[in-house]
């Protein structure tokens, strides 16, 4: 505090008491002049002057001050001189950026990692500083990362020691900009020292990786501004995995011409835990395709890593009713959501999950009573997934059967033109790796045989291309079939309705799942797979066989050889396709042998080898056997198309001759008359 007492008045009795002023103008005799640092070539604060107490407090910018009286030649005896106290001021707190000029600070993500401290903090001006003194703190992150601003404590006073005075509203102001520079069309929030209210501990957040903030007096202070805050910041790493989606907290969509394939995880911005206001938080990753391009979309989640709560009764055993933190895959159909999966607990080994259509969900929940405590500025994501789409043109349907026999051809022909030639989408030297992912249905209580008839792979390791057999709930498959190991694709054992997951003689199982992944150039890797629905003998508890299977329309009507215990229907055989299972290698030639008698007799062809009973002793009798197509053949001659066909020909080469023979009697007539 300074009392300062310069009066220059010769006669006491008739000189006004002068208060106390400044400038030049006010003090051509005596003044004191006060500097901001060591000498009287820093910069001056103030020359003053006059009569009684000072009355504020001068503040400098530094631990040093210096003070300068100055006295006419012919001072008067009254005036008496100065007095003046000097103390301490607590300094500024150490900022963590680059200071240019006297108070502009870069504050950068890189000083503040630089520091190994978590947030930043910078205060308001508390010393003196001139008129139409403007200060700024530009906030930076990095790429990806966006800014946080609070202020744990924040006051608006009065202007209390003005060096110039000012009348007008807002003669101190505090600018926020959601932006890199002074930007009127992104102000956030201006706090004046007239009209505005303090707001301490609320956030103020950048859409982009800098805020501005601009400090701005038109009236300068002595001692300190009259906005008084002290400022934290900090910095979140906003990275998304797809596109935002406007108006929400951190949905994102995955479009698969923009985002093909990729790892997400939970939102690695925290500050999302922080900004729902006690209300659940919901982040929905949406996966889009288009059918030109793909027709699923696959998610594999490789973890979830949700905290355990103390106090929470809710356990994780009904993961769509209970309200727990979870992880939920969804897909819409016929307008209706319809669950895929759901997540509440630690996952011992990643999860694969298929869309059956063009779009799928993935939606996780965290309740919001708690995600402040659990999960703000927890650096570990709450689950990880990865995500791809699948299922191009090429490969066709998505849904096979359920039928009795039918075949898988890849590449689907249909298609070839979309992905070949001047129209193709994608350049020959683009193609992409292919996954195609078939769903095979199969009717109730029907075994399942699988054959690979047909294959041409371009390479010959099992990278270049690679056919796998899913069933329902396994994760590994039962089948891998690739070029290694092609000739042992040609003997596939049979699956039985209890692997396809049959739980009730009329109810379909879940379908089988048959997947290829490969080189995506058209032609490079074909192949031809052929599916057969047995029927399986049922057998009494003595071990004969059931009879009422093997009734007229129980539709077995064949018996495979063999010890597979299996029959096909009649309209199987000798439709140019094996559609028993080859168990020659595997069975005696007693169980190849067993069932011809019988299978001769539905047939109506036992009466044919009756009398040779001994040369059946050595005949395999199969569905594609000549044995029985032979005479299939001959049964099956369309005898009522060909006589049909051959009177059409006969009435039509009649007609052809009547009208030749019409025009030859016509030609000559006109002859006869021309001669004439």
């Amino acid at each position: 505090m300074i009392f300062a007492f310069f009066f220059r008045c010769e006669n006491v009795m008739t000189c006004p008491i002068r208060p106390i002023g400044s400038g030049n103008e006010h003090c051509p005799y005596d003044w004191l002049a006060v500097y901001d640092g060591r000498d009287e070539h820093s910069p001056l604060i103030g020359k003053f002057c006059g009569l009684g107490k000072f009355p504020f407090s001068i503040i400098g910018t530094s631990q040093y001050m210096y003070v300068e009286f100055v006295t006419s030649p012919a001072g008067p005896l009254l005036n008496t001189g100065f007095h003046f106290n000097v103390g301490n001021w607590p300094g500024h707190v150490e900022t963590a950026g680059i200071k240019h000029g006297i108070c502009d600070w870069l504050l950068s993500s890189d000083s503040l990692k630089d520091s190994s401290a978590s947030e930043g903090i910078f205060l308001s001006i508390a010393h003196w500083y001139p008129p139409n003194t403007s200060c700024s703190y530009h906030i930076k992150g990095r790429t990806g990362e966006i800014v946080r601003l609070y202020f744990p404590s924040f006051r608006i006073n009065r202007i209390e020691s003005p060096i110039l005075k000012y009348d007008g509203d807002c003669g101190e102001s505090l600018t926020i900009y959601d932006s890199d520079r002074t930007d009127p069309a992104r102000i956030i929030k201006t706090f004046c020292d007239t009209f505005s209210r303090p707001m301490e501990k609320v956030d103020f957040v950048s859409t982009s990786p800098s805020l501005y903030v601009q400090f701005e007096s038109k009236t300068g202070s002595y001692s300190g501004s009259s906005l008084y805050y002290w400022a934290h910041y900090d910095f979140f790493n906003n990275t998304r995995f797809g596109d935002p989606v406007a108006n929400t907290l951190c949905d994102e969509v995955m479009y698969a011409w923009k985002h093909p394939g990729g790892k997400i995880r939970s939102p690695m911005n925290s500050l999302i835990f922080k900004r729902t206001g006690g209300s659940d938080v919901r982040c929905q990753y949406k996966f889009i395709t288009d059918r030109r391009l793909y027709a699923r979309a696959l998610i594999e989640v490789s973890a979830v890593m949700f905290k355990e709560l103390p106090y929470n009764n809710n356990a994780c055993t009904r993961c769509h009713e209970e309200r727990v933190d979870k992880l939920v895959i969804w897909e819409e159909r016929e307008k209706f959501q319809n669950n895929l999966a759901c997540f509440c607990d630690n996952i011992p080994r990643p999860v694969r999950v298929i869309s059956s259509a063009d779009q799928m969900n993935l939606e996780m929940i965290v309740q919001g009573q708690h995600a402040i405590t659990s999960y703000f500025k927890n650096p570990n994501p709450l689950f990880e997934a990865y995500y791809e789409f699948a299922h191009g043109p090429l490969c066709g349907p998505i849904t096979l059967g359920p039928s009795p026999d039918g075949e898988l051809v890849y590449p689907f022909k249909k298609a070839l033109a979309l992905v070949t030639g001047p129209m193709a989408a994608i350049p020959e030297h683009h193609y992409r790796r292919e996954k195609c992912i078939w769903e095979l249905k199969v009717a109730a209580q029907r075994d399942l045989w699988l054959h690979l008839e047909k294959a041409r792979f371009g390479d010959r390791t099992c990278d270049s291309a690679k056919i796998e057999v899913y069933l329902a709930g396994r994760l590994e498959p039962r089948f891998i079939v690739c070029p290694e190991n092609i000739s042992l694709a040609r003997d596939l054992p049979i699956l039985s309705a209890a692997d396809l997951g049959a739980l009730a003689s009329d109810q379909e199982p879940l379908p089988v799942l048959i997947q290829y992944t490969g080189d995506g150039q058209p032609g490079k890797n074909a192949f031809r797979l052929v599916w057969t629905e047995l029927f399986h003998l049922p057998r009494n508890p003595d071990g004969s066989l059931a009879a009422s299977l093997l009734q007229d329309g129980g539709g077995c009507d064949f018996k495979c050889p063999g010890n597979t215990e299996v029959c096909i229907p009649r309209h199987l055989l000798c439709n140019g396709i094996e559609n028993c299972p080859n168990v020659t290698h595997i069975s005696t030639m007693a169980e190849l042998t067993r069932h011809i008698v019988w299978n001769l007799e539905q047939l109506g062809l036992w009466h044919e080898h009756k009398d040779n009973p001994n040369q059946l002793k050595e005949l395999i009798l199969h569905d594609e056997s000549p044995e029985i197509c032979l005479k299939e053949e001959l049964n099956t001659l369309p005898y009522g198309k060909i006589f049909l066909f051959t009177l059409g020909v006969s009435v039509m080469m009649f007609l052809l001759i009547a009208i030749l023979c019409r025009m030859c009697r016509r030609n000559e007539t006109i002859l006869k008359h021309t001669e004439y």
